[in-house]
């Protein structure tokens, strides 16, 4: 007997041993966002924004990777709602991905929803957003992955960290600018400044008060989590003479590289070293517009930060005083700085890269015009030559659906809010990037979604097309991470252009940006079953209809299935 009892209370010792090593490995964050108009005063001017507890930019949340997050998001605006985890996997937990009437119905006025998840082998900058209407103007912020407990960085850790979050400001409020824009079909008002970290620096009016500071020391390592959070506008960033270790991307590492300027497309995430090793001064840190779209307008202005050394002999009242230094930024339209940079990216370890294809799919992505309908009046179709802007892949422009989202209609069984039709090359092909027939700029209405089996390994061709205008689009993928294998100008061409697929160190990102005239390709394997919206993260081009969705089956058993829908999930 007392050997048993012996026995047992090692049992139990051992038991909760094993417990608490799990739960000193993973820990619970629990947030509440209370979505809420607050006074915001930029640009002399002060606007009810909609903001995150009051906060703009909104709240930083800082996890280990292995831990789990729930938000409850209260809505106190007078919108409706989604909050979307940029980059997050969303491993078996769909419903928590956020995007508004694809995972879940939006969050109406007065009411609220807990998003639930757990962010696993994921370890870098990830960012949080809202995805309905054009609300992540402003409803928007970092989310921070850090090793799990007891594992450390694979390279020496930095001084200080610092998010850089480039973002958008409209002297207007944005839902009324886009609400203005699908009204006349014409493009819609561009913005009024960019921002870092909220602020518009020293170059707008009534802004140099509240520019934005940054911190460091000479000799001190220090890393900018940048992340471009615009609206519509891919940004190039400069540290005047400064230059930039970039470690990682998208939540995942890289294998170093060094450059003076990083341009990011909206919804990208760079991950940065930045060594105090420059004369104590202050230095201006400075983002402005990559434009590839010809005769497009767009904000030409340039935020700006202040990169500050600490040091004593930078404490003087002479040094604070002097203008800081400007950096020289690349032209607006400057493609080959962007290319240079974009083909730098490498996995900082061997990739695990699909090669056996089960799915070998082609999407054209790009704008397009439709014409005015009969029951128009002229003041609803001021697009080109009395149009009205839409955008397409695969000449389908996508429709979201309305009383149900796509996840809970795949999920029930609900006939008629979407089919599984979506073509997986172009209906028609044509010369992608050369002269266009007017007949093909008129695409498809549809809510299609294009059905992959659980595990299927695929690869997409993703091909600008010179429809309207050739323009770089970021595109981004919910629910995975993937393989960006190729970049490359003008269409492409599987004869030659398979010769440049690298399948030993891509970079893993969840936006690509396919280059102006030119393609991209990416590979995946399709393991997280649910319904994955794909699009385009200029907010402008999302809202002409230039995405599709994946439906990613269920595999065998529980563990390759989505979860049930939680109790709380909105109704439409």
């Amino acid at each position: 007997m007392e050997i048993f009892k012996t026995f047992s209370f090692i049992c139990l010792g051992v038991f909760i041993v094993i417990c608490s090593a799990l739960s000193a490995s993973a820990d619970v964050h629990r947030h509440k966002f209370v979505i809420e108009a607050a006074k915001v005063k930029r640009l002399c001017k002060t606007h009810n924004t909609i903001t995150v507890n009051g906060m703009f930019p909104g709240p930083t949340l800082e996890i280990n990777n292995g831990d789990t997050l729930e938000v409850l998001v209260v809505n106190k605006a007078k919108y409706n709602v989604t909050i979307h985890w940029h980059g997050v996997r969303q491993m078996r937990s769909g419903w928590a991905d956020g995007p508004e009437f694809v995972t879940q119905c939006p969050i109406r006025p007065g009411r609220s929803y807990t998003y639930r998840f757990t962010v696993q082998g994921q370890e870098g900058t990830l960012w949080w957003h809202a995805h309905s209407s054009w609300l992540r103007a402003t409803v928007y912020g970092a989310l921070i992955i850090r090793p799990r407990y007891g594992e450390s960085y694979p390279l020496p850790k930095p001084k200080r960290e610092t998010p850089i979050l480039l973002g958008e400001w409209w002297d207007a409020n944005p839902i009324d600018v886009v609400r203005e824009a699908t009204r006349t079909g014409a493009a819609p008002n561009v913005s009024d400044a960019y921002t870092i970290n909220g602020q518009p620096g020293d170059l707008y009016k009534c802004s140099s008060k509240e520019t934005t500071i940054v911190l460091i020391d000479s000799g001190e390592t220090n890393l900018l989590r940048v992340i471009n959070a615009a609206l519509n506008q891919p940004l190039f960033f400069k540290v005047a003479n400064h230059k930039f270790t970039v470690i990682g991307a998208d939540a995942s590492y890289t294998k170093p590289f060094t450059t003076s300027v990083l341009m990011l497309g909206p919804g990208q995430t760079t991950d940065v070293l930045i060594r105090g090793d420059q004369k104590p001064s202050r230095y201006y840190m400075a983002a402005r517009a990559y434009q590839s779209a010809q005769n497009a307008p767009f904000g030409n202005t340039t935020t700006t930060a202040i990169l500050e050394y600490k040091s004593a002999s930078c404490n003087t009242k002479k040094c604070k005083a002097a203008n800081p230094i400007m950096p020289s930024l690349p032209a607006y339209n400057d493609t080959n700085t962007v290319t240079t940079f974009s083909q730098s990216f490498r996995s900082r370890e061997k990739a695990e890269v699909p090669t056996d294809i089960d799915k070998s799919l082609f999407f054209t992505v790009g704008l397009g015009l439709n014409n005015c309908p009969v029951n128009f009046p002229k003041s609803r179709c001021q697009g080109p030559n009395g149009t009205r802007f839409t955008a397409s892949m695969n000449n389908v422009s996508f429709v979201l659906p309305r009383n149900f989202s796509l996840l809970q209609a795949h999920q029930q069984g609900i006939p008629g809010v979407f089919t599984t039709d979506f073509p997986g090359t172009p209906p028609l092909k044509f010369d992608y990037t050369g002269n266009v027939s007017r007949s093909l700029f008129q695409p498809v209405p549809g809510t299609k979604l294009y059905k992959l089996k659980y595990g299927s390994r695929v690869q997409i061709v993703i091909q600008d097309t010179s429809i309207v205008t050739p323009e770089n689009h970021p595109i981004h993928l919910h629910g995975y991470d993937f393989y960006i294998i190729a970049q490359g100008f003008g269409n492409f061409n599987p004869k030659k252009d398979t010769s440049k697929f690298n399948l030993v160190d891509p970079p893993l990102r969840n936006t690509v940006g396919v280059p102006v005239n030119g393609w991209a390709v990416i590979r995946f394997v399709a393991d997280n079953p649910g319904v994955w919206l794909m699009h385009c993260h200029l907010d402008v081009h999302i809202n002409w209809g230039l995405a599709m969705a994946f439906l990613v089956e269920n595999g065998v058993g529980e563990l390759q299935s989505i979860q049930p829908p939680p109790s709380d999930l909105p109704i439409c």
